[in-house]
């Protein structure tokens, strides 16, 4: 069992940047594959970005391409999510999620273990 905590999130302006956090307890952490995905107000949660455990082979999701990295130090038992130009559409609650998948996944429900998230607001 993984539990994770994420940290980072805040009010920004719009093109700025924010780096998300998400610290992992347990001693297998390099082979959970790892995401973050997002809920706004009224939506259903989405899929953000996923890296894999050893090789850090990334996915994202189409509307944060470019602009989002999802990064992960093992040895500290931490993923980060460095968002820039960010845009007020990536308002929402960013959450942290672990699998051990052997593949990459984008879905919701392949995702065993989940963080209680953080507030991230992008103003106008």
């Amino acid at each position: 069992q993984v539990q994770l905590v994420e940290s980072g999130g805040g009010l920004v302006q719009a093109g700025g940047s924010l780096r998300l956090s998400c610290a992992a307890s347990g001693r297998t952490f390099s082979t959970y594959i790892m995401g973050w995905f997002r809920q706004a107000p009224g939506k259903e949660r989405e899929f953000v970005a996923t890296i894999s455990g050893s090789y850090a082979t990334t996915y994202y999701a189409d509307s944060v391409k470019g602009r989002f990295t999802i990064s992960r130090d093992n040895a500290k038992n931490t993923i980060y999510l460095q968002m820039n130009s960010l845009k007020p559409e990536d308002t929402a609650v960013y959450y942290c999620a672990a699998t051990q998948r052997y593949s990459l996944s984008y879905l919701v429900r392949d995702y065993k273990y989940w963080g209680q998230g953080t507030q991230v607001t992008v103003s106008s």
